[in-house]
């Protein structure tokens, strides 16, 4: 296990700095299990140490059951990986968020991606009760309420205030230019301070997004790009995830592909090297493949981070071998 010194020093504000000073930043995501065992998930974030500023985590996503974001995004920061908090509404009142957020900031963790999050009945527990008394903009209030130290209920924090770096959720693909601009400006009045987008098809969108929405409230934009491995996974996608619009063009040209997966790695490789001149940054999803996000930012022509990317792969057989041991 990395001792507290090490991981603080390590991994605590490599997002922010890249962001805060206009270079070009690179997240990644994983997804927590569905079982006790993180082996696998935090392997694949180690892999990734070197490429990525910092690694995502998800909260419920799609709202199936997974091991707790909090308790993978700990895990992480003691494996030397930079964790990306993902926080959702659907499941938690105030308190359970008031809690959980501080809970957050004493084991380290900094970056938060703040959520209203996915509607119950797109997950497998359609009968499971929503909470939903906040919303991504009432929470980024929050977290912002405890940044300047101040009780949620009243008075001041006896400790101080967090120092969290917040950030909040977009879709350029909105169809609705007024109501994506309206919302924007709420978050960031709220709090936000980066834009993570959904997954993007259309860089003329994404460049409308940057230069007339989220440029002006000078938020940095991190474009998601989401790595396809097929025809059918994209129309997969395009069916049940809230959102995703997938030209067919992209789906022909996956189901006239010789090796789909490889395609899939180039589509994605084009799409960051496009966005790269649009948005300071790339959020990258390659679910259940995330140990090809090195191959995409390759053939993107994006360079590994200092240090270089080959430690990710000594990072992740290190981690791998500390589980075998025990």
């Amino acid at each position: 296990m990395v001792d507290d010194g090490a991981w603080y020093g390590c991994c605590g504000l490599l997002l922010q700095q890249a962001l805060a000073t206009g270079r070009f930043a690179i997240t990644a995501e994983v997804t927590p299990p569905r079982g006790g065992d993180p082996s696998r998930t935090l392997a694949a974030a180690a892999a990734l140490r070197g490429w990525v500023h910092a690694v995502n985590v998800t909260d419920g996503s799609r709202a199936v059951m997974r091991m707790s974001s909090i308790a993978v995004c700990r895990l992480m920061l003691e494996a030397g990986v930079e964790p990306v908090l993902q926080m959702a509404c659907r499941d938690r009142n105030r308190i359970a968020l008031q809690a959980d957020l501080l809970g957050a900031h004493a084991l380290g963790l900094r970056n938060l991606l703040c959520l209203t999050g996915d509607p119950v009945r797109a997950g497998d527990q359609p009968g499971a009760r929503a909470v939903n008394e906040l919303e991504s903009v009432r929470l980024l209030q929050l977290v912002r309420q405890l940044n300047q130290g101040l009780d949620p209920v009243s008075g001041a924090l006896p400790d101080g205030g967090t120092e969290f770096f917040a950030g909040a959720a977009a879709d350029p693909q909105s169809p609705s230019l007024s109501g994506l601009r309206s919302r924007l400006r709420r978050k960031q009045q709220a709090g936000a301070r980066f834009v993570q987008t959904q997954m993007v098809s259309d860089a003329t969108a994404l460049r409308r997004f940057v230069d007339e929405i989220a440029g002006p409230l000078g938020l940095p934009v991190l474009a998601g790009v989401f790595l396809l491995k097929s025809a059918r996974n994209a129309s997969f996608i395009n069916r049940v995830v809230p959102g995703a619009n997938i030209p067919q063009a992209v789906i022909d040209r996956l189901a006239a592909a010789p090796d789909p997966a490889a395609e899939g790695i180039a589509i994605a490789a084009e799409q960051v090297a496009s966005y790269s001149q649009i948005a300071q940054g790339v959020h990258l999803m390659a679910i259940k493949a995330e140990e090809r996000i090195p191959e995409i930012l390759r053939q993107a022509g994006v360079l590994p981070l200092a240090g270089g990317g080959a430690q990710g792969q000594v990072a992740a057989e290190q981690f791998s071998q500390s589980l075998l041991l025990g």
